[in-house]
């Protein structure tokens, strides 16, 4: 279904923040910007592997990434691959349409490894487990 007025920003991997990882997402693949497109996103709110589209573009955007100013928010980052791109992206606030729903479970199996590596992990994995019973 359409999910009305998403605050979205844009990242690009030469950000201070994001320079250790380079090009990599959470997940560990190459970020992508093509036909489709990697978003970094709560993975209690929109968990790995959701995609979706922002009504108006013909992208397909793919949660593959997340981010530690993002946890605790409905914010959707959309990855860009230079400064200037993100920067003409800004912050707005979009409709968007998810095409399929990621994984709980494979956020859980991600993440729980890396628990403690970083502050911001801990609160989605618990985020998670609150709200969701183990998929069967």
């Amino acid at each position: 279904g359409v999910i009305r007025n998403v605050k979205t920003t844009a990242y690009t991997q030469s950000e201070s923040d994001h320079i250790v990882y380079g090009a990599k997402s959470a997940v560990g693949n190459t970020l992508k910007y093509g036909a489709v497109r990697s978003a970094a996103a709560d993975w209690s709110v929109y968990p790995v592997g959701t995609e979706f589209k922002i009504e108006g573009e013909p992208y397909v955007y793919q949660v593959d990434d997340y981010g530690s100013a993002l946890v605790g928010t409905r914010t959707i980052d959309l990855y860009r691959p230079s400064k200037a791109s993100m920067n003409s992206w800004g912050a707005r606030n979009v409709n968007i349409q998810v095409i399929k729903w990621g994984s709980f479970t494979k956020s859980l199996s991600i993440m729980k490894p890396r628990d403690g590596l970083k502050p911001h992990i801990h609160p989605m994995i618990s985020a998670i487990e609150a709200r969701h019973e183990p998929e069967s």
